[in-house]
């Protein structure tokens, strides 16, 4: 697809990314109509139970330019989130979302950073990602950085107490998956009542009774019949 066509192409994968993404259990597109391709308002749900953010709603929006899938999307949370890599007006130092191309200052590596091979779902997953490993090497936030390398305790408290505000995010009636697992079957109900109220004559999987009867009475026949004619023999 050449650059000029890409105004409609950007909203045409827009549009068909976001149908793949209402499918997973860890985003929610609180609005059924999206009137703006362009600019994407959602949550991110945190289900990772090893995760100090665990259970948390973390409402964010993703602006794209119509010179997607070649440039990429700007990212932010609209909570204040305390972590390394998020800065306070909630963006993400993090190379995914970095112009493609090799950077001598940064020493990240084009493979690292933006690529028109990615997509919205990536960004959103590394970003899923970062929240659980954060890189502390290069931090947005340094006093986070330097309280997950040296206090980790403080660091999982302040988490939580993240996780516990943004839950008033959560919209009414809205039920948080707690596991990647599909629900399971509900439970069959009891059959025994089922079966003992049940005649062995129900269930007679081997025969009637009345085709018993009927092959009992064709042997007599042919016993009468063998009699007979034995019978006949001797008179002659």
């Amino acid at each position: 697809m050449s650059r000029a066509a890409a105004p409609s192409g950007a909203k045409t994968r827009l549009m068909s990314e976001m149908k793949a993404l209402r499918k997973e259990k860890w985003i929610n597109f609180e609005d059924e109509e999206q009137e703006n391709i362009l600019k994407w308002r959602f949550a991110l749900m945190v289900i990772n139970s090893d995760s100090p953010f665990n259970g948390g709603y973390f409402r964010a929006e993703m602006v794209f330019t119509d010179e997607y899938p070649y440039q990429p999307p700007k990212f932010r949370f609209l909570i204040p989130i305390f972590h390394p890599n998020v800065y306070p007006d909630g963006q993400l130092c993090i190379s995914i979302l970095h112009k493609p191309g090799e950077d001598i200052m940064s020493g990240e590596d084009a493979s690292e950073r933006w690529s028109p091979l990615q997509g919205a779902e990536s960004v959103l997953r590394s970003v899923l990602l970062l929240l659980d490993d954060p890189e502390i090497n290069s931090p947005a936030n340094v006093d986070a950085s330097v309280m997950y390398r040296d206090r980790r305790g403080e660091y999982y408290e302040k988490a939580r107490e993240t996780v516990e505000r943004s839950k008033n995010d959560i919209p009414e009636g809205f039920e948080t998956p707690t596991s990647f697992e599909a629900a399971p079957p509900p439970k069959q109900e009891d059959d025994d009542d089922f079966w003992a109220g049940s005649s062995d004559e129900e269930f007679d999987f081997d025969g009637s009774d009345t085709g018993d009867d009927e092959e009992m009475d064709f042997e007599e026949e042919e016993e009468e019949e063998e009699e007979e004619e034995e019978e006949e023999e001797e008179d002659k």
